[in-house]
């Protein structure tokens, strides 16, 4: 039976930002014309980049292995069109940094060929290992923004005995309409995905949380449901309401422990593209090679939805929404709370792109930052119950540990605080580069501590290699000594023998 419920609760914390999301909520999903080039990173995902397995001018096939994974945490990448490895080099990533990465360029032959797929007719009747296998094989990460490879979670989840599973479709920054505009028009195939998913991990309850200002897709959701077990719950539309943590507390009113793990408490969260992307692998036997992506903004000229092969430069898809409308202020990838400022219009689509925004001048509210007035506004709109104030006053004097015991690794970056600070302090920036100096610190703190093994394991075998060679030194000697007596006490034995022979 399908069941149908609309939260009504608190949640500690968040903001209302003004949506935009009419922007581009009613547009439904438009295709791109095929690129010439593909600019394909082997870096897409949380972990390890995934290592080439193809050369230069090597013709390859649509949806196939490009990049194998390295690793546990790693993903394969495949090549989103048929044509030819023009290059393997560096070309402008989707990062704040603008640094180049290792990239494969496709040039596409305009014939769009698939390599041999493998679906499966009955895929619900696929073992649970099968089942992330097939995931794995297909580079599906978490579609949401994370990244995370979704087969390690599905393995990591069933290992940890999870029983809810939840699919996260609240979507909750502004501006983005993509997982709206995916429920509504494939709703059957995300049902299929997630029925997948929850046998993957052998769910016992399965829940859709969806915010309640997309009745479309609620509705629509509730329908292709039908007859299941699953539940579609209507939360309040704020934000971060699409986080992790906040999801798990409004659907199941538990809470994460402090630097702990929904599987900590039996729960796996998924994004409702993602179980697309998982069906469309195992029925179809599919690869992740292209992504639903919102085109919106004020400066957009025609806000849409649009279907993107990974490695479509953004200025392609600037082009199906009919170019920009001067003056641009500020350009994104993902959302305006979250997403991450770019100006390089070469970046390419990649499986984490979520958005691309176009923003005016009164869009980005820019504005001087002035000295904190100790307001605590921030402290009320953080969703984790932090103080904002108080850890940014740390990392501003280079007191990190001070931070981290304020909490600052359970800081979401959802850019609340600085959404509301009436100073206009940039606090998730000091945030985000307190973590990057911690993640740094720690990799020193690894790469030390491999290397003392490294000297250690040295040391050591260099001592063993002394003791080896004093204990075969002293064997040589033994033997030489023991050879040396034999062969006195044999001369003297036969001097003997010629003295006896002598007296007879």
């Amino acid at each position: 039976m399908m069941f149908f419920e609309k939260f009504f609760g608190g949640l500690r914390g968040g903001v209302h930002p003004e949506g935009k999301k009419q922007l581009s909520a009613e547009c439904p999903i438009r295709s791109v014309p095929l690129p010439q080039k593909l600019y394909v990173p082997l870096q897409q995902h949380i972990g390890a980049p995934a290592a080439p397995v193809v050369k230069v001018g090597e013709r390859v096939l649509k949806g196939q292995l490009v990049a194998a994974a390295q690793g546990n945490v790693s993903a394969p990448v495949h090549a989103p069109t048929s044509g030819v490895v023009s290059a393997l080099g560096d070309h402008v990533a989707p990062h704040p940094s603008g640094l180049p990465v290792p990239t494969l360029t496709i040039e596409s032959d305009g014939q769009e060929e698939w390599v041999a797929l493998a679906g499966i007719e009955q895929p619900l009747e696929l073992a649970q290992e099968d089942i992330a296998a097939r995931v794995a094989a297909a580079g599906i990460v978490g579609l949401g923004g994370a990244t995370f490879p979704s087969a390690l979670k599905l393995n990591l989840s069933r290992a940890s005995g999870v029983q809810t599973l939840i699919l996260n479709g609240g979507e909750c920054e502004p501006y983005l309409t993509c997982d709206d505009r995916i429920m509504r028009e494939r709703a059957a195939e995300i049902v299929e995905g997630i029925a997948l998913i929850a046998k993957a991990v052998a769910a016992q309850e399965v829940l859709i949380g969806i915010e309640d200002n997309k009745p479309e897709a609620i509705a629509t959701m509730q329908a292709a449901a039908q007859g299941s077990a699953i539940k579609v719950v209507a939360m309040p539309s704020m934000y971060p309401m699409g986080s992790e943590k906040q999801i798990i507390q409004v659907l199941t009113g538990k809470e994460i422990p402090a630097g702990g793990r929904p599987a900590d408490i039996g729960v796996l969260v998924h994004n409702v593209a993602t179980a697309w992307a998982v069906q469309q692998a195992i029925r179809y036997g599919r690869p992740l090679i292209s992504r639903i992506v919102t085109l919106s903004g004020g400066a957009m000229r025609t806000p849409c939805n649009v279907e993107a092969l990974i490695g479509t430069p953004v200025e392609e898809l600037l082009t199906v929404a009919g170019g920009l409308v001067p003056p641009v202020a500020r350009m994104v990838l993902g959302g305006p709370m979250m997403g991450q400022q770019f100006t390089d219009m070469r970046v390419p689509v990649v499986k984490g792109t979520s958005g691309v925004l176009a923003l005016t001048a009164s869009e980005t509210g820019q504005a001087e930052a002035s000295p904190c007035i100790r307001c605590s506004t921030c402290v009320r709109a953080c969703p984790i119950g932090l103080l904002p104030l108080e850890m940014a006053a740390f990392i501003r004097v280079s007191d990190l540990a001070s931070s981290v015991a304020l909490g600052l690794k359970d800081c979401i970056s959802c850019g609340s605080c600085s959404y509301v600070c009436p100073a206009h302090i940039p606090l998730v920036h000091y945030f985000n580069y307190a973590k990057g100096d911690l993640a740094a610190q720690e990799r020193g703190k690894l790469k030390q501590e491999a290397t003392k093994k490294l000297a250690d394991a040295r040391n050591e075998r260099m001592a063993r290699i002394e003791r080896e060679r004093a204990e075969a030194a002293a064997k040589r000697k033994a033997a030489r000594e023991a050879k040396e007596r034999a062969a006195k006490e044999a001369a003297e034995k036969a001097q003997q023998e010629s003295s006896a022979s002598e007296s007879a």
